[in-house]
């Protein structure tokens, strides 16, 4: 019989193999017991990303869309574990995320993220980092990861699929409309790629202008829009 509160790590990938070598050994260590099963959700992969995934005994799940709301709505309806833990292939979780989490649910919290830190010595991002320790309106984003109860998620409807990028604070905003929504204070690492190929300014610009049109209600597709023309187009998701 399955123990209550497992967790099921839903990962959505296209071309990560390099990063899930390094990311699914460190989910799937021989001593968690909470953790049933890491799902790649890949999104038409060019490279080596499936044969990894599958090497590493992860479950691969062929999403026809490359999209990171649908690819993560897809792997959270092939779950089987109580609780979802959302990571992005180039994050670096703590060691002890099963415990945390568990901890958190255990007090009551549904839904939480980390706070994190860059694999990058630039002052500017770890001025960047700093930032999300705090439980404010800029809490939430994917690269801080997602844990949420899957009876919350089903009942909140997933992500919304409109969304290409924002999907995360869209998630988020809805979560805090019903529960607490908890910053745990422990940070994880973070890939700081998208500043290897934009300059800092670039980024924090075409964040700002993501989040301000979406407090504006603006359409979907017009922020993603609007956030890619401020950056190298040639980015992951």
């Amino acid at each position: 019989m399955r123990s209550e509160n497992t967790i099921s790590i839903i990962i959505p990938v296209w071309n990560e193999a390099n990063n899930l070598e390094e990311l699914l050994p460190i989910l799937l260590e021989s001593k968690r017991h909470k953790v049933l099963e890491v799902l790649v959700v890949d999104g038409g992969s060019l490279d080596d990303s499936i044969d990894i995934a599958k090497r590493c005994n992860a479950r691969v799940i062929l999403s026809p869309l490359k999209s990171r709301a649908a690819q993560l709505n897809l792997g959270a309806k092939h779950a089987n574990g109580d609780i979802l833990y959302f990571i992005h292939a180039d994050s670096r979780p703590m060691m002890s995320f099963e415990e945390d989490i568990l901890q958190a649910i255990s007090e009551g919290i549904e839904a939480g993220c980390y706070r994190y830190k860059f694999d990058s010595t630039s002052k500017l991002l770890k001025i960047n980092s700093w930032f999300t320790r705090f439980n404010g309106v800029f809490a939430g984003g994917g690269d801080q990861t997602l844990f949420i109860s899957k009876s919350l998620f089903n009942k909140l409807g997933g992500y919304d699929e409109r969304f290409t990028i924002m999907e995360d604070f869209e998630l988020v905003k809805r979560i805090r409309k019903v529960t607490k929504f908890k910053v745990l204070q422990k940070s994880i690492l973070v890939s700081a790629r998208k500043y290897e190929t934009n300059s800092w300014l670039s980024v924090q610009w075409a964040n700002f202008l993501a989040i301000m049109a979406f407090k504006m209600g603006v359409h979907p597709e017009s922020i993603k829009t609007l956030y890619f023309s401020r950056l190298n187009k040639n980015l992951n998701q």
